[in-house]
């Protein structure tokens, strides 16, 4: 059996169990499902530990996909719960309860109820002094997965090299192994990444795919798909990766290369064995 695995995948209040469904059914055998925002859940943190709520409610839902296809639970503290909670909080005490819900995230992970965590930093124009509190943050969610021995995916700002250089010093500062922080919503910049050292989950939108698959195997997929029934379909269809990766077998790459990108680097990744 070819291992066809999206790596970052929401479900929110469109099509829910459905879009697991519909990812099957074209082909899709594994799936990592990331957690939202707070206020997707009606759920407005003054502590970390409101988060908990958000985590066991997500983990449930994970619980229900795995029984139509193979599903693990990614827990996210979302870098802009920073502005949203600042409203009410102060920036401050915004990042303290992140790095609170950042903790609990590192717990469920520990525990086995989840594979991963999600952290990074904005990815619109802040204030120096948020983008700064951003970084601790994220340094922190390094921190965590250190301990932890998990991965990091991270949303972050539009892709550069020297952006993504200074967040590989974070994870160096943090004794996170570089290879460990994943890249969401990555440009096919294989070879630039592989330098880098941080791993890229690549956008499967266009001719991404392909152009890595081009140069190597040393990255994963994914559709970024949120379930917003305001935005049906965005980011992609949860029918993407597979058909994407039908393209590359069409266009002769082995199953050995899908494999590599479905299955040996989301063990690597993870800890998980993929069945």
């Amino acid at each position: 059996m070819i291992i066809v695995t999206d790596n970052h995948m929401h479900l929110y209040n469109h099509l829910r169990l459905k879009a697991v469904r519909q990812f099957r059914q074209a082909g899709g055998t594994h799936v990592l499902l990331v957690s939202l925002l707070s206020h997707h859940y009606g759920i407005f943190p003054s502590s970390g530990k409101d988060f908990r709520k958000i985590f066991d409610e997500h983990i449930r839902l994970v619980e229900k996909a795995n029984q139509i296809a193979r599903s693990y639970a990614v827990l996210s503290v979302h870098p802009a719960e920073i502005t949203i909670l600042a409203k009410k909080w102060g920036a401050d005490r915004a990042a303290e309860i992140m790095k609170e819900a950042l903790d609990i995230a590192g717990e469920y992970v520990a525990d086995g109820k989840a594979v991963a965590i999600k952290s990074g930093r904005p990815h619109y124009c802040v204030s120096e002094y948020i983008w700064r509190l951003s970084n601790e943050v994220m340094l922190h969610a390094f921190q965590v997965a250190r301990e932890t021995g998990c991965a990091v995916q991270i949303h972050t700002e539009s892709y550069t090299k020297e952006g993504m250089d200074e967040i590989a010093r974070i994870a160096d500062k943090a004794g996170l192994k570089r290879e460990k922080v994943v890249k969401h919503f990555s440009p096919p910049q294989i070879d630039e990444f592989s330098e880098m050292g941080l791993f890229p989950s690549v956008i499967a939108i266009g001719e991404n795919v392909v152009k890595a698959a081009k140069q190597g195997t040393r990255f994963v997929v994914e559709t970024d798909y949120i379930d917003d029934r305001e935005r049906p379909g965005s980011v992609l269809g949860p029918k993407t990766v597979p058909r994407k990766i039908k393209e590359l077998l069409n266009m002769g790459f082995d199953e050995d290369v899908v494999m590599k990108i479905c299955k040996d680097n989301i063990e690597r990744l993870y800890g998980i064995e993929l069945e």
